[in-house]
């Protein structure tokens, strides 16, 4: 099973929990100041070329463990109301096109969730942070294995109990080495995600 089919499998057994979850969410607590919760996605990536020099398909599977922290309660009380959040992910990188290749790096991150919409909270995000990767020599477009993973992106999540909640999204990211290694064309990919979430205390 390719890596595509594989992230369908896993939306549909997430999906499944969710139809089949007994257990109703609590009320959103008044203060969400140091909520703390962790969490993993996981996603297929499909590459996304910007430049005529991007020529490679980067294509392949990203593993996203992170924890995060809010940092505000609820700001206003329209539907935009939110909270605003700073996270912290994995980023693991497991590349099939154009070559077998890796990445392992650590991203920072801050998160806006909308909290006017009861169990459903719609997110947006981004951050950006060192990749070590093997991709010099292997991906023509970088020529250092020290590069920067960025990106951005939204989703949203669905509580299905107090502290479980499952977790989708779409999001861009870029990959290049800021100029420490030539060449540096930059590598693009989006990364439709599905995954699940818990809150700490």
């Amino acid at each position: 099973m390719n890596s595509i089919g594989r992230v369908c499998a896993l939306m549909l057994l997430f999906v499944e929990l969710a139809w089949l979850s007994p257990v109703a969410a609590e009320e959103l607590p008044a203060t969400l100041i140091g909520t703390q919760s962790v969490g993993m996605v996981v996603g297929g990536m499909l590459p996304l070329r910007v430049m005529d020099a991007q020529s490679s398909k980067l294509e392949g599977v990203a593993v996203h463990p992170s924890w995060q922290i809010a940092l505000t309660n609820p700001i206003g009380s329209e539907w935009w109301s939110g909270s605003l959040a700073l996270g912290v992910e994995a980023a693991l990188l497991g590349i099939t096109q154009p070559t077998g290749a890796y990445g392992i790096g650590v991203t920072p991150k801050l998160i806006y969730t909308f909290t006017s919409f009861g169990r459903l909270k719609p997110y947006v995000e981004g951050g950006g942070g060192p990749l070590w990767t093997n991709f010099d020599g292997r991906i023509p477009e970088q020529g250092s294995d020290f590069n920067f993973l960025v990106g951005g992106g939204a989703g949203a999540t669905y509580d299905l109990t107090a502290r479980w909640a499952l977790n989708a999204g779409l999001r861009f990211s870029h990959i290049s080495n800021g100029g420490t290694g030539v060449p540096n064309s930059g590598v693009n990919y989006l990364l439709p995600f599905i995954g699940v979430s818990a809150k700490l205390f």
